[in-house]
């Protein structure tokens, strides 16, 4: 007995484990929870964020052109063939030495005097030796210093990544909104698909304790066997299509979740209800203008517009100059000088040397390029400004259409809630007449059918006003 108690603690630990992981495993979601869910989540909000921080790199990339540029380099080289030497030769022939200075103009006649004596021992012995002034080894060090000081397309070009950079901002917003949208565009419908599911699960519940209470009537003979097949038929049906109702269900809730960016797998459940997003959304201003700026979409344009502006800009002055200053430093180490078979790594030089300067650049004339460039530009600014237009009327429209839509709405709601009541009354007062034996089986499933089409009927009014105001506020940018 203590083993068999001590079991069942067991199983019944394991199932409560089991019941708050399934409880934990589904979460709640109202809408506001699933729209922050995709403005975190959703690839498309992730791109424009990456291109947001992408444009912020773009705008230190265009600065840094403008900023000191600094390089430095080392190099060595080896000459393997002497007699390949881009060198000069001098010979001394038999006569002896020659006079060097013709040769060596920046020597003075001290250094030239040293040469004489310090190859005259080598060519004492070999008259026809020559003597090679370039080096067998040479090594360099190089440091450079480049700074533009203007440059048109450089200021142009620093101006249009902020501009880009307030461009994809706009992106980064119309990609959070879309990523709104879609969500309510899908919440919507799974909320009216678990609403019905509510209403269908009461009307089954009804109907299965008034067949009961039908088929325990029957056993005593008071009614017949057709009242209770009746309804038995009526409960099956609303048993059928309430499993079509959740398989529905399960689709439009998967595609609510692919709009968030939530894996499909996943497990969620609606916490909010038609009335209570209704009554959330009374109080919003529908009849207010429509402020353009409040669309990102319609901001993204302008910035486009002012991009394709700068562009004008940049090709209606090409004849702009380009000014820098630059310095450069060089020390150079050269040796192996001598005879044709010297490579002695003895008597290194140093040679350095220094130079600065500056450069001014001015474009004359570039076949007509900058003049086609401008030009398309200009078709651009042009193409820009006629899908604006556009644009402007479209959003009209949308808030015209959206408006017409919201007061069909209203009055198909207040006409559904009346249709309501009265469906109700039908069916409360055949219920009293069928339990009192004046009434059949089949004014009870007219009735019941009749109440479940006018709640329907005032579900879908419902969605269908609370889509309109969403569409107004859409519209309106909020």
């Amino acid at each position: 007995m203590h083993n068999r108690i001590k079991q069942n603690s067991i199983w019944l630990s394991l199932i409560l484990v089991w019941l708050t992981y399934s409880l934990s495993a589904q979460r709640a979601m109202s809408l506001n929870d699933c729209i922050q869910y995709a403005i975190e989540n959703h690839p498309n909000v992730k791109v424009a964020q990456l291109q947001v921080t992408d444009a912020d790199w773009r705008v230190k990339e265009s600065k840094a052109t403008g900023l000191p540029q600094l390089s430095a380099g080392l190099s060595y080289n080896y000459f393997i063939q002497r007699g390949g030497l881009p060198s000069s030769a001098l010979g001394f022939g038999a006569s002896g030495p020659i006079d060097l200075t013709p040769a060596l103009p920046s020597f003075t006649t001290t250094q030239i005097s040293e040469l004489n004596n310090v190859f005259g021992s080598i060519f004492a012995s070999d008259p026809d030796s020559k003597v090679f002034f370039n080096s067998v080894h040479s090594a360099a060090g190089t440091i450079s210093a480049n700074q533009l000081i203007f440059n048109n397309s450089y200021l142009l070009a620093l101006k249009a990544a902020r501009y880009y950079r307030q461009y994809v901002e706009q992106q980064l917003a119309a990609a959070r909104l879309t990523a709104r949208n879609q969500v309510i565009d899908a919440y919507l419908p799974a909320l009216l698909l678990s609403e019905n599911l509510s209403v269908l699960d009461k009307n089954i519940g009804n109907l299965d304790k008034l067949l009961s209470e039908t088929r325990a009537v029957n056993k005593a003979g008071f009614v017949e066997q057709l009242d209770v097949d009746r309804l038995d038929l009526s409960l099956a049906q609303l048993r059928s299509e309430r499993g079509n109702l959740a398989r529905q269900r399960e689709i439009v809730v998967n595609a609510l979740k692919f709009s968030m960016g939530m894996p499909v797998s996943d497990e969620i459940t609606l916490s909010d209800d038609l009335n209570k997003l209704l009554a959330e959304n009374a109080g919003a201003d529908l009849t207010s203008p429509v402020n353009l700026m409040n669309r990102p979409e319609y901001q993204q344009l302008l910035k486009g517009r002012d991009l394709a502006a700068l562009q004008v800009d940049l090709y209606r002055k090409p004849w702009m100059p380009t000014v820098a200053i630059f310095a450069q430093w060089q020390g150079g180490l050269q040796g192996g000088f001598g005879s044709k078979d010297s490579e002695t790594f003895d008597n290194w030089f140093f040679i350095p040397s220094a130079v600065a300067g500056v450069s001014v650049s001015v474009p004359i004339y570039d076949g007509g390029g900058s003049k086609a460039k401008r030009e398309r530009a200009v078709l651009q600014v042009q193409t820009i400004d006629a899908q604006k237009q556009m644009l402007e009327n479209a959003i009209q429209l949308e808030l015209e259409s959206a408006r017409k839509q919201y007061a069909n709405a209203t009055e198909r709601v207040s006409n559904q809630q009346k249709n309501l009541d009265l469906a109700q009354r039908i069916y409360n007062t055949t219920q009293t007449k069928y339990k009192a034996g004046v009434g059949s089986s089949f004014e009870i499933t007219q009735a019941e059918q009749g109440l479940y089409a006018a709640q329907q009927a005032l579900m879908t009014a419902q969605y269908d006003l609370l889509t309109a105001r969403k569409s107004i506020l859409k519209a309106l940018g909020q």
